[in-house]
C-alpha cells in the first residue's frame, strides 16, 4: 500500500509515519507545504526520510497561498466569530489541494493527515480531498489509535528515536505561515491561563516594543494590496514585510475561545501582524471607495463566507459563487492607507483614492456642495412616518 502524508515534522505527523509504517505495512511517501513556515521544511524532509518514508517533497508554495488563497480570503473582509482571521483555516485547502495531486502522480491508494478528531482540520483537509477527488481514501490516525494524548506520543517517539520538538514541560502545539502562528493545547487548555512569557514568535510583547511610534503606508490596486511604503511587492514578500513591521510593534495579537465546526469549544492564540495590518487598510480604503448598501451587504454576506473558510468548504460552490461578488465588490478598492504603529495599537494617519466617494463639498459645515439641507426634512418625516403611525395606536402608559 502507498500513502502519501502531509507531513509539518512536528510530534503528530512524526509519529503518524512510523505508526503507518507500521500499522499498515505501507510505503509513506511525505509531503511538506513550504507556505513560510522557514528552515522547518528543509529540516522536515530530511527527518521525513530519516524516519523512514520513501519518498518526501517539500514545495514552495508562498506565492500560490498568498495570492490564490489569503488574498482571495481577505477581498471578503470575513473574521471568523469577529476576531480570527483564519490563518490556519485558508492553509488547509492549498495543503490537501497538493496533497492529492501528489498522490494522483505517485499512484497512492491513501492520503494522510495528522488532525484529530477533535478539531477542524479533518474536515478541512478531507472536505478538499473529495472534492477533488471522490474516490479517494483518507487515513486519519488519530480516529483510529489508541494514544490518548500527547504525553504517550513523546514516550512513542523515543522508543522509537524521533526527536520532537514538543515536551511534556512545553506541550503547546503551534501551526506556522505566512499569515499567522496559532498556539493550541496543553497549557493553553485552560481560558484562564495567561499564554507562558516568550511563546510568541512573530510579535514582540507591545510593552517592550519601540517607544517612538512608526509610520507605514500600504497601497491597494483593484482590491489587493500591492505596495509598502512606496514599494510594490510581489504578494509573499508583501505579506512577509508587513509580518516584520507589524511584528516589532506587537501588532495582531488574539486570544479566542472559538466554536469548532465539529461542535465544541476551543481556546486558540493567534499572532498575525501582517494580515492585521492589511485587514484595516483595506477598511480604511473600503470606507472611501465602497457604496454604503454595497459595503453593508459585503459585511453581512462575509459572516457565511467566513464560516464556509473556517469549515472547509473552499471548494464548495457556494464560496466560489460568494467569492465572484466579492471579486467584483473589490474592483474598486484602490488607494493607499498610512498608519502610526505603537505598542501593539494601529493608529489612523491617512487615507486617499482615486476612486473616493467622499466628497468634501458634500460634506462639509462650511460649503452648500450642491446639497439643500431643507430637503432633509422631507426625509426625515417619511422615516418616521410608521413610528408616528405607531405611537398613535398604541395605548399610552
Amino acid at each position: 500500500m502507498k500513502i502519501v502524508l502531509a507531513y509539518s515534522g512536528g510530534l503528530d505527523t512524526s509519529i503518524i509515519l512510523k505508526w503507518l509504517i507500521e500499522h499498515y505495512n505501507a510505503e509513506v511517501i511525505c509531503f511538506t507545504a513550504d507556505i513560510g513556515q522557514g528552515e522547518e521544511v528543509e529540516e522536515a524532509r530530511f527527518k521525513a526520510l530519516k524516519t523512514g518514508a520513501s519518498k518526501a517533497y517539500a514545495l514552495d508554495l508562498r506565492e500560490e497561498f498568498v495570492r490564490d488563497f489569503v488574498f482571495p480570503m481577505f477581498r471578503s473582509g470575513g473574521l471568523y466569530e469577529g476576531y480570527y482571521l483564519m490563518g490556519t483555516s485558508i492553509a488547509r485547502p492549498l495543503i490537501a489541494k497538493h496533497l492529492v495531486r501528489i498522490a494522483k502522480e505517485e499512484g497512492a491508494e491513501a492520503i494522510a493527515h495528522g488532525a484529530t478528531g477533535k478539531g477542524n482540520d479533518q474536515v478541512r483537509f478531507e472536505l478538499t480531498a473529495y472534492s477533488l477527488e471522490p474516490s479517494i481514501r483518507v487515513i486519519a490516525p488519530w480516529r483510529e489509535w489508541d494514544f490518548v494524548g500527547r504525553p504517550q506520543m513523546i514516550e512513542y517517539a523515543a522508543m522509537h528515536g524521533i526527536p520532537v520538538p514538543v515536551t511534556l514541560e512545553k506541550p503547546y502545539s503551534m501551526d506556522a505561515n505566512l499569515l499567522h502562528i496559532s498556539y493550541e493545547g496543553g497549557v493553553l487548555e485552560d481560558p484562564w491561563a495567561e499564554p507562558p512569557a516568550g511563546m510568541f514568535r512573530l510579535t514582540k510583547d507591545p510593552w517592550e516594543a519601540p517607544n517612538e511610534p512608526e509610520l507605514v503606508e500600504i497601497q491597494f490596486e483593484g482590491g489587493d494590496a500591492v505596495a509598502v511604503n512606496g514599494e510594490r511587492l510581489s504578494p509573499a514578500e508583501l505579506l512577509t514585510r508587513l509580518n516584520a513591521i507589524g511584528g516589532r510593534h506587537g501588532i495582531g495579537r488574539v486570544d479566542l475561545v472559538e466554536n469548532r465546526f465539529v461542535g465544541m469549544k476551543s481556546r486558540g492564540i493567534y499572532e498575525t501582524p501582517g494580515g492585521t495590518l492589511l485587514y484595516h487598510a483595506r477598511r480604511a480604503v473600503e470606507s472611501l471607495t465602497l457604496d454604503r448598501e454595497v459595503l453593508h451587504q459585503r459585511d453581512q454576506l462575509a459572516i457565511k463566507y467566513a464560516e464556509l473558510v473556517y469549515n472547509g468548504f473552499w471548494f464548495a460552490p457556494e464560496r466560489e459563487a460568494l467569492q465572484a461578488y466579492f471579486d467584483h465588490v473589490a474592483r474598486t478598492v484602490t488607494g493607499t492607507v498610512r498608519f502610526k504603529l505603537y505598542k501593539g495599537n494601529i493608529i489612523m494617519a491617512g487615507r486617499r483614492s482615486p476612486l473616493s466617494l467622499y466628497d468634501k463639498s458634500l460634506v462639509s459645515f462650511d460649503e452648500k456642495g450642491g446639497y439643500d439641507q431643507a430637503d432633509a426634512e422631507g426625509f426625515i418625516k417619511l422615516n418616521a412616518l410608521r413610528l408616528r403611525v405607531r405611537a398613535k395606536a398604541q395605548p399610552k402608559d
